[in-house]
């Protein structure tokens, strides 16, 4: 059934007039009456009673009145969301993120990406970085947020941030107190670390950190989870180096010290399927882009958030 054709028939239904109702509609009276018309040659039945003193409404057609109104409502909510769709303001989103990265401006990011998308569904989802990539391949996440640099074939990545890295110490340890410390102080500790298995990246990027500093680590312990490292910090298992950003964290009993050595960086990359050409997919990835660009909005707080690149 042709929409325009109701559109005409609700109007002159509300008018009762050819004339008005012409005018209203901003065509001649001669269209108007054909529409009619064939609206009625394809329904079957007479909608209107005319003379020439009156114009009036059938039974049929004042049946017909509220239901060609829901049709025509129903059809503008349908074009708003499909409108909504190609601009990227509704649909899903399913989010992976490394814990840390709860204290480097995700949350305000996600929210501020929310606040004008009322009917966009976000769904988070903390995972450890293998994990992620290995959702992605299977269609299980749309984006995530990792500590990996290397990445398969078919995804495309955004730096998201990067931070120094930190000494975690447990608050009674002798070098807790210290402004600052050499990691080759650290020879003799115990250290906590993601597994290989977990975190391939972060776990090569600690121990190729300690060779270069001239110390084989001692890794007594492996955890899946930042606060897990912190936890266990705080209860005496060993030392860790995590991200500054866990700072922030207020995990009772352990203290951070920064380290002497230069570009011990804890880098956390953005990463999506290159071939999801999704338009909120895109609107996300761009509100990324601009956070990161423009840390002086204030979505991304910490001051060590770096530029964007591909």
């Amino acid at each position: 059934m042709d929409i325009r054709r109701l559109r005409y028939f609700l109007v002159l239904a509300d008018e009762l007039h050819f004339g008005r109702a012409a005018n209203r509609l901003a065509i001649s009276q001669p269209p108007l009456s054909v529409s009619i018309r064939q609206l009625e040659e394809t329904i079957g039945v007479k909608l209107f009673e005319r003379s020439h003193q009156k114009v009036q409404l059938t039974a049929a057609g004042e049946a017909l009145v509220p239901a060609a109104q829901a049709l025509i409502d129903r059809m503008n909510h349908t074009m708003h969301q499909v409108r909504d769709v190609d601009k990227g303001v509704t649909g899903h989103l399913r989010i992976g993120f490394v814990g840390a990265l709860l204290y480097q401006g995700l949350p305000a990011l996600l929210q501020h990406f929310q606040q004008s998308r009322a009917s966009l569904q976000l769904n988070m989802l903390e995972l450890n970085s293998k994990d992620q990539l290995s959702e992605l391949a299977h269609g299980n996440l749309d984006v995530g947020f990792v500590h990996a640099s290397r990445l398969p074939d078919g995804l495309s990545s955004l730096l998201f941030s990067s931070e120094e890295l930190v000494a975690c110490l447990p608050q009674h340890h002798p070098l807790a107190n210290q402004p600052m410390l050499k990691l080759h102080t650290l020879r003799d500790e115990r250290f906590i670390v993601f597994s290989r298995q977990i975190s391939p990246y972060y776990y090569d990027r600690i121990q190729s950190l300690c060779f270069t500093a001239g110390l084989d680590p001692d890794i007594r312990c492996e955890a899946r989870h930042w606060l897990s490292v912190l936890s266990l910090v705080a209860q005496g298992f060993g030392v860790a180096l995590v991200p500054a950003s866990l700072r922030h964290s207020a995990m009772a009993g352990v203290s951070f010290v920064a380290l002497e050595e230069g570009a011990m960086l804890s880098q956390a990359y953005c990463i999506w399927k290159t071939e999801d050409q999704r338009p909120v997919l895109a609107a996300f990835i761009a509100a990324v882009r601009h956070a990161v660009e423009h840390p002086q909005t204030g979505l991304l707080t910490q001051d060590n958030i770096c530029q964007a690149t591909e």
